[in-house]
């Protein structure tokens, strides 16, 4: 079991099709559950759109876009799977009934992670009798490009899981992260949730439109932090003096940004402030156009910054 060459993937909506393309690219077989009726016919046409642009990363070298089966009980989908990646709605009570099925033939040394972003990994371990198989594993999406995920085990959780969990994600093509302590949200959801609220209050406070709050993003420090962390930038802003001489430069600066980021709550009229504001900036461009550019771009990033790391 140790080396997780039969997966499962339960629930494939978005997340769960990118999962399981991802899979199938590094030379594992995937079982699919998903109560969806026309499950199988949607995660076909993911993986289709998705597997080009794995070949483009050299992702796919040992694997097949056939190595599937569908299964109309979570249970069947996940007997004799190592590793078992699970992506249902973010509902605890059905998260719960799927633990309930699927308990009784997990292998006693597979693992299971959760994709779930908002839910808490206790929140979840109060589905299973025994919840000691059971990590936190949540992506970003689509976890078929973008690298990160975030593990968490605690102490329900038996020795060694999260390491094996860890080492999956590695031999797939992931960067892991270890989250210490149990906060809604994780790590990265909370960054993006604090940038986002500022974005939002600058909106609503006619600082400037959506369009160019994005523009200010990805024209700017967006391309920073796609090479290293905030942290090591500033690090690297003030040359010789480093985080040191940086903090010693700008914390009157920052102190005073902070004092004045807007505290608000997202709610109706906002949301259609919002709304208002991504139609004019994505045009006459459908969702999946622009997710077909996002992809695009995405992976030439990872092309370049790839290749620039193993140089390293």
């Amino acid at each position: 079991m140790t080396d997780f060459k039969h997966t499962a993937v339960l629930g494939a909506g978005v997340i769960g099709a990118s999962w399981a393309s991802l899979f199938m690219a590094s030379g594992r077989s995937v079982a699919v559950y998903d109560p969806q009726h026309n499950a199988e016919t949607t995660i076909r046409e993911y993986i289709a759109k998705a597997w080009p642009v794995l070949e483009k990363l050299k992702l796919t070298n040992n694997g097949s876009p056939d190595s599937i089966t569908f299964h109309t009980s979570a249970a069947d989908a996940t007997a004799g799977a190592a590793f078992i990646q699970e992506s249902v709605p973010e509902k605890i009570a059905i998260k719960h009934a799927l633990y309930k099925e699927i308990e009784n033939v997990i292998d006693p040394n597979a693992v299971i992670a959760s994709s779930a972003s908002g839910l808490t990994l206790s929140e979840m371990q109060a589905g299973f009798n025994d919840p000691s198989r059971l990590v936190l594993g949540h992506p970003f999406n689509p976890p078929h490009l973008i690298p990160l995920v975030e593990v968490m085990g605690n102490d329900k959780t038996a020795g060694g899981v999260v390491e094996k969990a860890e080492a999956f994600y590695k031999a797939v093509g992931k960067v892991t992260i270890r989250v210490n302590k149990e906060v809604p949200g994780h790590v990265a959801n909370r960054l993006q949730a604090a940038v986002w609220r500022e974005a939002i209050h600058m909106v609503n406070t006619g600082v400037a439109s959506v369009e160019d709050v994005d523009t200010a993003m990805w024209a700017g420090p967006g391309l920073r932090w796609a090479v290293m962390g905030p942290t090591m930038l500033f690090h690297l802003g003030a040359g010789e003096g480093g985080l040191e001489e940086f903090c010693e430069r700008y914390t009157d600066s920052f102190n005073r940004w902070w004092d004045d980021l807007g505290e608000l709550h997202l709610n109706a009229d906002i949301a259609q402030q919002l709304v208002k504001g991504v139609e004019a900036e994505s045009g006459s461009d459908t969702a999946m156009e622009l997710s077909a550019r996002r992809d695009d771009m995405l992976a030439a990033i990872l092309q370049a910054t790839t290749q620039l790391r193993n140089k390293t």
